[in-house]
């Protein structure tokens, strides 16, 4: 697969503006500033592919990014207070939308900080993802701010925090050191045959 032809595809607002499915798509999800744009980016070898912002709640759309036969779908980030009551709705029908429609969704990868216990939104979302049968992975982001010590302590916290942990394909992930990058890039490339 040649991560360095995919291309940003379209954007989207709104549930009914999303288009038929066409491909397989892979979703990525987590809360505002975890890192999906920056691991889109890694992932697809580019520095500003999906735009990375400091600021949470930077992504107000469903981004679709296109690699060969996939889509790769950049969903708004959930959680972050700031964001105005009218807005964490339209986010929250946008992401519930495109969960419930009837897309090519062979996989959600869902995004949590590695450095801290899952939110009350990631257990949710995590709970509505096992409850709706999706197939999906979690990715431990900002892998690289932690020491080993601080890994392993980590690590033996997940097992009681992440619902059903023992039954989850975790994956650890950095986008600074790219690690986790071909874990991930597997993954992709084997249901990109499919």
């Amino acid at each position: 697969m040649n991560y360095n032809n995919a291309k940003f595809f379209a954007s989207y607002g709104k549930t009914e503006q999303l288009p038929s499915p066409t491909r397989t798509e892979i979703a990525f999800i987590g809360r505002s500033n975890v890192g999906k744009s920056s691991m889109i980016n890694k992932l697809l070898n580019r520095k500003n592919l999906a735009r990375a912002s400091a600021e949470p709640g930077k992504t107000a759309t469903i981004n679709f990014y296109e690699l060969e036969n996939i889509f790769l779908c950049d969903l708004p980030g959930y959680g972050y207070a700031k964001t105005s009551k009218s807005e964490k709705k339209r986010f929250s029908e946008l992401i519930g939308g495109y969960l419930s429609a009837n897309r090519e969704l062979a996989l959600v990868i869902q995004l949590v900080d590695f450095r801290h216990p899952p939110t009350v939104d990631d257990i949710s979302m995590i709970n509505s993802l096992i409850d709706g049968g999706f197939p999906f992975v979690v990715v431990l982001t900002k892998a690289d701010k932690l020491s080993k010590t601080q890994r392993a302590e980590r690590r033996e916290l997940l097992k009681n925090e992440l619902p059903c942990a023992d039954e989850l394909t975790v994956i650890e992930f950095s986008s600074q050191t790219g690690e986790g990058v071909e874990d991930l890039r597997g993954i992709i490339e084997e249901l990109a045959k499919e």
